[in-house]
């Protein structure tokens, strides 16, 4: 979510943070210098996928890309940026562009997108029930709290007939927003991390592909409801700060991970679970 030579993993606890503001400035005055080609590229990840995609990467094409990569796993949503944005790291590979966008206005920060990789089908999943039909009258349906994937996740029931939301709200809805719940369902907002532990305890949750995989579901087979690849605007893709959007480093990463070689290994390692964003 192990140790190997030249990678550096740090585990980082989710928590809440006492202070997200902008980088300091020695932060900013080491993100505006120009490393040297060879310098190391160190890149917060989440675990699964983004670390085992990163990790295949640095095993099998780096040295060949003349990148000398260094993986930093994170199990939150919320370090990978902070870290980021205060110099302690290059890049990151965990996000989409909503909640990029979504945490970047929240904590004042600036973050650069730089290039999609794969998409993490958003699903929902149960240990009570084995079928969206099964769901019951007030049953309690565990959302991730984060307003992109609160959004996400209530489009992904309305889109398979079990809500309806206000005409025109898409993605950006909230609870306010359900217009018609014939079920009368209890939503349980909860940080992403937390959904899979919260099987327990609601009838149903919608799950994130990484966490999913992560807690040893399988999107393609164990879901009740899974988010469709085709024209999905979520894909998780490579971040970095504006002043090196143009280092090479970065820029090799990009090429590297958008590249045939990794296309195949996700494709063949989670079989429908994650997609290739191209």
């Amino acid at each position: 979510m192990r140790k190997f030579l030249g990678v550096v993993t740090g585990l980082v606890l989710a928590g809440t943070l006492a202070a997200c503001g902008g980088a300091s400035t020695d932060a900013t005055q080491a993100g505006s210098a120009t490393p040297a080609a060879d310098a190391p590229i160190k890149v917060g990840v989440n675990p699964v996928p983004h670390g085992e995609v990163l990790k295949y990467v640095k095993d099998n094409l780096a040295a060949k890309a003349g990148l000398n990569l260094e993986i930093v796993e994170f199990t939150d949503y919320v370090q990978p940026n902070t870290q980021l944005d205060e110099g302690n790291l290059d890049a990151n590979y965990f996000q989409h562009i909503p909640y990029l966008e979504e945490f970047s206005k929240g904590k004042g920060i600036t973050l650069s997108w730089v290039a999609p990789v794969h998409i993490e089908p958003l699903g929902l999943y149960s240990k009570k029930i084995k079928s969206i039909g099964e769901l019951a009258q007030g049953a309690q349906v565990a959302l991730p709290n984060d307003a992109s994937n609160l959004g996400r996740s209530l489009k992904l029931l309305a889109d398979n007939g079990v809500i309806t939301l206000k005409e025109g709200v898409g993605v950006k809805a909230t609870e306010r927003d359900v217009a018609g719940n014939p079920k009368e369902l209890k939503f349980q907002p909860l940080e992403a991390a937390q959904l899979p532990r919260s099987l327990e305890d609601v009838d149903a949750a919608v799950i994130n592909g990484n966490y999913a995989l992560e807690s040893g579901l399988q999107p393609a087979t164990d879901s009740l409801l899974l988010e469709k690849g085709e024209n999905n605007p979520y894909a998780n893709g490579l971040v970095t700060v504006p002043a090196k959007v143009g280092d090479p480093r970065v820029k090799k990463l990009a090429e590297v991970l958008q590249g045939p070689e990794v296309k195949k290994f996700i494709e063949d390692k989670y079989k429908g679970a994650v997609l290739p964003a191209q």
